[in-house]
């Protein structure tokens, strides 16, 4: 067992676990942030995508005790019911949230990559999510999603 210390989503926690365990266990069972999908475990799907400090990582790959001190966000970090991030409301607007699994992972793929490249071209969109898989959309409206977000983004400068 160890103490690990982290912010998520903006809050404190500290918390003892076993030293085996992964971020999405951790996020997921013991903070029950749900939000974050645990897909295939071996961090191919990207259904489990988080920010560590503003990086996109597959939290199944990582031990919550490696993000010890760091700054995690996971996808109920980013707006609120009342007032979603731009991203959100780009996936909704598209119709780019199919059955949801990947939706978490999508968005917060985007919002990495949106936050060092707020005007992206196609190409790096679809790079930047090319982490992440989709089983119900051919990603056309994913991707018209995250080019919405960041058109979204650059008017609220």
């Amino acid at each position: 067992m160890i103490t690990i210390k982290m912010r998520v989503n903006g809050k404190q926690v500290c918390e003892t676990i076993k030293d085996n365990m992964t971020l999405v266990a951790f996020l997921r069972d013991t903070l029950r942030l749900t939000g974050t999908k645990k897909g295939c475990g071996v961090g191919e799907c990207g259904a489990c995508t988080v920010l560590v400090d503003g990086l996109a990582v597959d939290s199944c790959l990582l031990l919550a005790a490696q993000v010890d001190g760091k700054s995690v966000t996971t996808i109920e970090g980013l707006g609120s019911i009342n007032q979603l991030d731009p991203i959100q409301e780009a996936f909704v607007e598209t119709g780019g949230v199919q059955c949801g699994y990947c939706t978490p992972g999508m968005v917060m793929s985007a919002k990495a990559m949106l936050e060092k490249n707020n005007k992206p071209s196609r190409d790096e969109i679809k790079k930047a999510l090319s982490g992440n898989l989709c089983r119900c959309t051919g990603y056309t409206k994913i991707v018209q999603a995250v080019e919405l977000a960041a058109e979204k983004m650059v008017q609220d400068e």
